[in-house]
Formats: C-alpha cells, structure tokens, sequence
C-alpha cells in the first residue's frame, strides 16, 4: 500500500486519513500521452475525404451542402484550425463513437443512413492509417511520466490503463516511450464494457486482483472521473496538461498540470 499526495497535501478520506492505494489507474490520450497534434491530423483528414466522397457519388447536391457537411464534422469531432478540444468525439471518443458521429452529419445532409454508413466505413478506411504508429506525429508521454512511473514502481503501486484507444494504439504507444514495463493491464475499446461504464473499472480490477477501493484513477475528461467516482474509486484526480485547450474538468475533482506535483510514499500498510 501508499499514500498518494498532490501538491503536499494527503489524499484523504473526511477524518483525514489517506487513502491506502495499491494501483494507479490512467487514461491515455491527453493524460498519459500528447496526443493532439496526431488527432488534429486525423479529424482534419476525415472531413476531406467525407466532403470528397459526398461530392463524387452525389455531385448534384449544391456545394453548400458540403460545406455545411465539414461545418457539422468540425463541431462534432472538435476540431478547429489550431486544436482539438478535449471534449470533442475525437479527443474522447472511440472509433466507433466516431465513425457514428460521422455517419449522422451525413444523414443531417440529406444521405440515408445505411449510405451514410456506408460512406463513413470509407472515410474510416481511407484515414485509419493516420492514427497511432502510423501517424508523422506520434503521441509522446506528457512531462515527467517517466518519473512517476519509477516512483510509483518503487513504491509497489501497480499501474494500469483504462482507454477508449484500441488495444494495438496502446500497446504501440507505450512501447514506443518504453513504457510497456511499467503498466500490468490494460482496458481498451476492444473490451466489454467500454468506458465511461464503471463497470469497465470493476473490469480491469479484477485483471489486476485489486479493490477498486484501493485504486487512484487520473484522466482527462469528466466522463473518466464520474466513471471513477461512481464504481467506488476514492482518489480521483483530473489532469489538465494534456491539450493546448485545457480540458473543462468538474471542479468538484482535484486536478494536476504536471506530474511532479503527485507524490508518493511507500509503505502503508492496512492493520
């Protein structure tokens, strides 16, 4: 068992006693990884070839169309000149939460939905490659993950990832920051139940042999922390670090903006 404390002050319960903690549960992209310029690629790519494919099998609709179809992806996968939000489908969601997403800016543009579908399985196809390994702009690990990691290691808290990614991304990525070592499970979009269902938390600490009540969860959406809060996890904290547009995070949940500001201490031990 340890402690974790942010900024000095202990992560406790009302009387004040810390939290035993025994594992350590992350998000990927925006907590464990800049990822944004990599999705901004991606988002950007799938408006174009969906603007592109609308046109070549509906070349009688007015332009007007297609630009309203890039206007309705844009707001939906959060996507701006300079950004991604981290609220948006593409910071938070899955694949498949997106391919949806596109499917039903399609349908809003006038294309039955099995069309609609249809065209978005192309989008998808067409741009898929862009995301993870395959991408010129590859998630790197956000500043001074790798310390903590060695601390938390030290202190014999287990980690572990709970992620919307597909397993192949996350296992890509922290093999990629030589990271692998340091995570003992992993929770993709590839399993069931997906997050944000608490469940998917009960989930991965049952691979891990550890209470959800001697876990910390970090993570950079409010869907991560409910999620936390609601299966019973009692030290959860959001990370706004992560994107150039910081993340609206309840308040009601302590935050960090760098990693140094979590610390540990090993050795607690439950009588």
């Amino acid at each position: 068992m340890a402690e974790l404390f942010l900024r000095g002050q202990p992560l406790a319960d009302a009387t004040g006693t810390p939290f035993p903690i025994e594992a350590v549960l992350f998000d990927k992209d925006g907590t464990l990884c800049i990822s944004e310029p990599m999705l901004q690629t991606l988002a950007s790519a799938r408006v174009f070839h969906a603007c592109e494919l609308l046109v070549q099998r509906h070349p009688e609709l007015p332009v007007s169309q297609g630009d309203e179809l890039a206007q309705l992806l844009q707001r939906a996968y959060g996507l701006s000149n300079s950004a991604i939000h981290p609220a948006g489908a593409t910071a938070v969601g899955s694949r498949s939460h997106n391919l949806i997403s596109t499917a039903t800016a399609l349908a809003q543009v006038g294309l039955g939905w099995p069309e609609a579908l249809e065209l978005s399985e192309r989008v998808f196809t067409a741009t898929d490659g862009l995301h993870g390994q395959g991408s010129v702009h590859r998630p790197i690990a956000t500043a001074g993950l790798h310390d903590l990691m060695q601390t938390l290691q030290d202190a014999g808290v287990v980690c572990a990832v709970i992620s919307n990614d597909d397993e192949a991304g996350i296992e890509a990525f922290l093999a990629s920051q030589n990271l692998r070592s340091s995570f003992q499970a992993l929770w993709s979009a590839d399993h069931n139940p997906r997050k944000p269902n608490p469940a998917a938390v009960h989930a991965l600490c049952a691979q891990l042999g550890i209470q959800a009540s001697h876990c910390a969860l970090i993570g950079d959406a409010n869907s991560d922390l409910r999620m936390a809060q609601q299966a019973g996890v009692p030290v959860v904290l959001g990370y706004g670090a992560g994107w150039s547009i910081a993340p609206p995070l309840d308040p009601r949940f302590p935050c960090l903006q760098h990693w140094r500001e979590l610390q540990v201490n090993a050795g607690q031990h439950i009588g």
